[in-house]
């Protein structure tokens, strides 16, 4: 009689979209020093883990390829570094199944949030309890977003990322997401930033609840790295101009070091409406709409 298949734990892992991304400063030892607002939607890769004989490790969905299924993969380092830490409190394998739905290089976060749901899994299937410092910390080792993507809630993120502050509140707002699918290097995008000293983001209003208030704020603020990037891959820049003309579109503005564009609406009516016209101009690329997840 076959062994009874082991239960499988499930972990979603949204985008990650900087709605506003200040470059501060450059620490000596290279590292930028930034400040950002940082929401999470409701589109997501999903990984899926349950307790094995051996480790096992595969990638399906329409970006699968270009993630890569071997140890680089940020999930596995994740495993890596988890089991480091903590010997002894996993399965000796693990049948790890990552569900690649989000573009790569497109500053969303996707590889930083697989590797966090990947912690938030270990967490769940280690025995003990793995306090949250710790593994924040484990967290900032595999990459700067994986920090915030480890909360996947709306945050403020200062520092190199290590610095992370979920808010009380925020208000429902939606989002229109579009990628051109042309990778985009974030070394790169940072090697053409022309200034590395700009000024910090104003002060959010507390609580913030209220669309209007978020606008207002927004409207303050920017992304240092949209200009490099845009210089890196022209149709970013087209992108956000035809975004800013869309009916009901309240901020247009590229997410982290690109290329993806995020429009900013305050109904999923609006948004699905803009999504639907952001897919009949642009057939070729990925576009996605999505509350902000509160």
């Amino acid at each position: 009689m076959a062994a009874a298949l082991q239960p499988a734990y499930t972990e979603a892992a949204p985008a990650k979209v900087n709605l506003a991304l200040h470059i501060t400063g450059r620490r000596p030892d290279g590292y930028h020093e930034l400040e950002s607002l940082v929401v999470f939607v409701d589109v997501a890769d999903e990984v899926t883990a349950r307790p094995a004989k051996a480790d096992r490790f595969r990638v399906t969905g329409p970006f699968a390829a270009a993630a890569g299924n071997g140890d680089s993969n940020l999930v596995m380092r994740a495993v890596k570094a988890f089991r480091k830490r903590w010997p002894d409190r996993l399965p000796d394998g693990l049948d790890i199944a990552l569900t690649k739905n989000l573009p790569v290089a497109a500053g969303i976060g996707g590889g930083s949030a697989d590797a966090a749901a990947m912690l938030r899994l270990l967490a769940a299937i280690g025995e003990g309890e793995f306090r949250l410092a710790e593994l924040r910390t484990l967290a900032l080792s595999l990459g700067a977003d994986v920090p915030a993507c480890l909360m996947s809630r709306p945050c403020e993120v200062r520092g190199v990322g290590e610095i992370v502050h979920a808010l009380q509140s925020f208000p429902d707002t939606h989002l229109v997401l579009v990628n051109p699918l042309i990778p985009v290097v974030t070394a790169d995008v940072f090697r053409r930033l022309e200034l590395r000293d700009n000024p910090p983001m104003p002060a959010l209003p507390q609580p913030l609840t209220r669309p209007a208030q978020l606008g207002l704020w927004l409207a303050e603020t920017r992304n240092d790295l949209e200009a490099p990037a845009i210089a890196l891959v022209p149709a970013i820049g087209d992108l956000l101009h035809h975004m800013r003309v869309l009916d009901g579109c309240a901020l247009a503005r590229m997410s982290g070091s690109g290329g993806t564009v995020f429009g900013l609406f305050g109904s999923t009516t609006q948004a699905h409406q803009a999504a639907h016209e952001m897919r009949a101009k642009y057939p070729q690329y990925w576009v996605a709409a999505a509350p902000v997840i509160g």
